[in-house]
């Protein structure tokens, strides 16, 4: 199955694998798109529908509160549906490991985590392939990377993503439009806290610099309750309510 890129070119007639057909959700979603395709971001999928698909950027230029200068960061990498077990991941990786070698890149990064987790690479199948873990970050942030010489450089997490923690008390949510399902979610989640009078603060994370700035590992979506941080998973209006009803909201 051929790898499609998904540049200025072709954006407008390209789907990108999640929110096929929620033309707001993915038009939002290209529109990020388009504001990173300068800093050396790319999008490269398998042909066909569904989701399996790989997102990279030279490091410096990452949404990520991540120091790994010179390295090539994976950000989203998803295969799933009728494309998993079928050794499409392997495929994608191996883009990323060919463009990281065809630019002088030193090695691959990636966020992950202690397990697999939903919205995070998978750390079994990326350490099945060589990677190793570089850092932590509270509670369950793994920095995973892959070098080229054994000599390169470790890359870390920044400080301010080390904490676990922010000041703010209620319910805060950082969130970019790297993810399509923002846009549809934060509207509803910011609907059902004003009816149930709960304390929720929207942050949306506007560019790179407050990316890299950001108190998360994972800039793209992250929830903090009185101060902790609580999940990386988007909330459902359904499973926000449910958490509203358990903090007596």
């Amino acid at each position: 199955m051929d790898v499609i890129k998904v540049a200025e070119n072709n954006i407008e007639h390209e789907h990108i694998c999640c929110a096929i057909s929620d033309q707001k959700s993915a038009g939002a979603k290209k529109e990020w798109m388009k504001g990173c395709f300068g800093d050396g971001y790319e999008f490269r999928k398998l042909e066909g529908r569904g989701k399996a698909f790989v997102e990279f950027v030279p490091a410096e230029n990452a949404w990520a509160p991540v120091e790994a200068d010179g390295y090539l960061f994976i950000d989203c990498f998803w295969v799933a549906g009728a494309h998993a077990k079928q050794g499409y991941g392997t495929a994608l990786l191996a883009e990323c490991i060919n463009e990281a070698k065809r630019l002088g890149r030193k090695g691959l990064v990636a966020v992950s985590s202690d397990k697999k987790r939903p919205f995070l690479s998978d750390p079994r199948f990326l350490i099945k392939k060589g990677f190793i873990v570089a850092d932590s970050a509270p509670p369950y942030f793994r920095l995973l990377y892959l070098p080229f010489d054994e000599n390169a450089e470790v890359p870390k997490f920044r400080q301010n993503a080390k904490n676990g923690n922010i000041q703010e008390q209620g319910i805060v949510i950082y969130y970019t439009d790297h993810c399509p399902w923002n846009i549809k979610y934060i509207p509803l989640l910011e609907k059902i806290a004003e009816e149930r009078n709960a304390p929720l603060t929207v942050r949306k994370i506007e560019n790179k610099t407050e990316a890299q700035n950001a108190p998360s590992p994972f800039s793209t979506y992250s929830v903090y309750y009185n101060g902790e941080f609580l999940t990386n998973e988007m909330f459902s209006g359904k499973k926000f309510i449910k958490f509203l009803d358990e903090k007596g909201f």
